[in-house]
């Protein structure tokens, strides 16, 4: 069983630019996870919440085209969410949301080898709550991928937001965090320092990311550092999260994903943990290079230059 179970929301990204001009593309921080890893050829799942409307059309019909497989009801009857980005001088988006979350009553997943999950389905209630139940239920039973990546116009006070992140912490496998997120979660703490805290909690691996200047692991066997690739930034839309799905993939075609395999990801060499960062960073910069959150398939990885 090689399958990876995605839980969170999709949504749809309306990208505000500059000059005044806007485009529409189908997001949401775990369907693009569910996205990349689909374009790498990995088999994804993705459990969410989508409206019946002509963007939720859009969304199903995005990520159907790339391979993802919508778990049973996570179509419902209303309007699909959006979040409108709005890009500075240098294709940084900020977020604004309009959205509700909840997962489909009963939830009862099919098994998987990792199960991955994060942003907005990990608080945004009552979605947020049924969604750290599944994770209390399958924590042991599959390898489990964590991405905070903090929205503070959702997520209120970040001492609140810090508790229920290292809950969520104390029960994944892979962590990846950006320094920015851990500034706002954190404030005025060394990032590494944080990341060396929530590796005591039980991860095998934590991974933050510094965006162009790069990326660090702490796992059992010490750091790891790996530059950022050089690209022409388009805009960062998804970047995190074709990083994400980097990270997912190369773990996986290494065999370290699923419970049988707990013990060899906790083992991790550093020369494994450079592999894994270096991989997820190319993904991450053919992301930059193109416009919204369009990561690439196995072939465009494989024809990009090394």
């Amino acid at each position: 069983m090689d399958d990876v179970l995605v839980v969170g929301e999709a949504l749809v990204d309306i990208v505000r630019r500059r000059d005044g001009t806007s485009t529409e593309h189908p997001g949401g921080s775990p369907a693009n996870v569910a996205l990349g890893l689909a374009r790498l050829g990995r088999p994804a799942r993705l459990l969410t919440q989508i409206g019946d409307d002509a963007r939720g059309e859009a969304v199903r019909t995005h990520l159907e085209a790339s391979g993802v497989r919508l778990e049973p009801g996570s179509v419902v009857p209303g309007p699909t969410s959006t979040a409108a980005a709005t890009l500075d001088a240098a294709g940084v988006a900020t977020y604004e949301f309009a959205l509700d979350w909840a997962l489909p009553a009963a939830v009862a997943p099919g098994p998987a080898a990792l199960l991955h999950t994060g942003s907005i389905a990990a608080f945004l209630q009552p979605g947020g709550d049924a969604v750290l139940a599944l994770l209390e239920r399958t924590a042991g039973s599959v390898t489990i991928t964590y991405d905070p990546n903090a929205r503070p116009r959702l997520m209120g006070d970040p001492v609140a937001a810090l508790a229920r992140v290292e809950r969520i912490v104390a029960l994944a496998d892979v962590v990846k965090v950006s320094d920015e997120d851990l500034e706002w979660l954190s404030p005025g703490r060394d990032p590494m320092d944080v990341a060396a805290d929530w590796l005591d909690r039980g991860p095998a691996l934590v991974v933050v990311t510094r965006g162009g200047e790069g990326s660090s692991a702490l796992a059992r066997s010490g750091r790891v550092d790996v530059p950022a690739l050089r690209v022409a930034v388009v805009d960062t839309v998804g970047a995190g999260d074709a990083f994400m799905s980097g990270l997912i993939d190369h773990l996986a075609g290494t065999g370290l994903v699923g419970a049988e395999r707990r013990a060899a990801l906790r083992s991790i060499a550093p020369d494994g943990v450079r592999a894994t960062l270096t991989h997820a960073a190319r993904i991450a910069a053919i992301t930059c290079s193109r416009a919204g959150a369009n990561p690439p398939t196995r072939a465009d990885l494989e024809s990009a230059p090394a």
